[in-house]
């Protein structure tokens, strides 16, 4: 995972912690150029910026979770296998001719334990994201993760799946080869896995995109993730026919972390660094390896059966509600 210095990207609501971040070093700086002592005045400036980015982070609004989710240096899929696993070996191809560079598939090691591990993967810049379609698989890259999900079921190793997409790719060339096809037979299949089954949402989770890799004995989020029926912006121009409304919609989603875990459908929020995954993605690593060993361990104490009738009542309970009479 990379850990170079580069000039930050901020997002809107990060600016007023910039400037206070640009008047430190300039104050630093003209401290230097004069043979001043400044440290006292620049303690407690940065100790006011430490805590203004606590307030910012810890009273985001669900669009504003939704940018740190869509941030472009947010660790990928990719980042975090390669952190996490003590080795990785990329499997490529849906044995019908495709090989959809928008989900990564293979086998590993994490903790020295053999797992699978798939998820979308999204680009680092433009021509990156064009070559990866922005996360959003096709049917091939469905009918990969489902081959490789096989084969660990075959070989008894647990499967870790990362959801990062806006939603599975919508166009012409998806629905003729078979996009819901491919995204409902993956739902049936992971329902019948006999291995232990850990989905992880580490940026944004939308749609059937993210379902098709996602039916799991548990279901693990960042706490700066979303999880959502579709993007805020369809959501919008679905019911008032305005994508300028996302931020409406967003709320009325209910997609961020907090309120999933209340509504029940997601079991454990991790925490990120203050400033979201990207401003401490080893950290992160570490956060998300520990989890994952921690669920591993507990799911290998069931039976296959056990795990087969908690997930399927896991799902079951997703939407259930209580109508109270006046």
């Amino acid at each position: 995972m990379a850990t170079t210095e580069r000039k930050p990207l901020l997002l809107d609501f990060e600016k007023p912690l910039a400037e206070l971040t640009a008047r430190i070093e300039q104050i630093r700086q003209l401290a230097d150029e004069n043979n001043v002592d400044v440290s006292g005045q620049i303690r407690q400036l940065e100790a006011r910026a430490m805590q203004l980015r606590e307030e910012i982070f810890s009273s985001l609004t669900p669009s504003q979770r939704l940018q740190v989710a869509r941030h472009p240096r947010r660790p990928s899929t990719l980042d975090y296998i390669q952190s996490i696993s003590d080795e990785w070996f990329e499997l490529h191809g849906d044995r019908g001719g495709h090989d959809d560079p928008a989900m990564v598939a293979g086998v590993g090691r994490v903790g020295g334990q053999p797992v699978v591990m798939l998820g979308q993967q999204k680009g680092r810049d433009t021509k990156d994201n064009i070559a990866r379609n922005f996360g959003m698989a096709y049917p091939s890259g469905y009918r990969k993760a489902l081959r490789l999900m096989e084969h660990a079921n075959r070989f008894g190793m647990p499967i870790l799946t990362f959801i990062d997409t806006p939603a599975a790719w919508a166009g012409v060339e998806a629905e003729h080869q078979g996009q819901g096809e491919a995204i409902a037979y993956n739902l049936r299949e992971m329902f019948s896995f006999d291995v232990p089954i850990i989905c992880t949402v580490i940026g944004e989770g939308g749609s059937g995109g993210a379902l098709g890799i996602g039916v799991g004995d548990r279901l693990l989020m960042f706490e700066h993730s979303v999880y959502s029926v579709a993007p805020p912006e369809a959501c919008a121009a679905i019911l008032w026919k305005d994508a300028s409304k996302a931020p409406q919609a967003a709320i009325a989603l209910k997609m961020v972390s907090h309120d999933l875990k209340k509504l029940g459908i997601i079991d454990q929020i991790l925490p990120e660094p203050i400033g979201g995954a990207h401003s401490d993605p080893l950290k992160s690593a570490a956060t998300l390896k520990q989890a994952l060993l921690e669920n591993i361990e507990e799911l290998q104490q069931l039976t296959p059966q056990e795990r087969r009738n908690l997930r399927y009542e896991k799902f079951r309970k997703i939407g259930a509600f209580t109508e109270i009479s006046a």
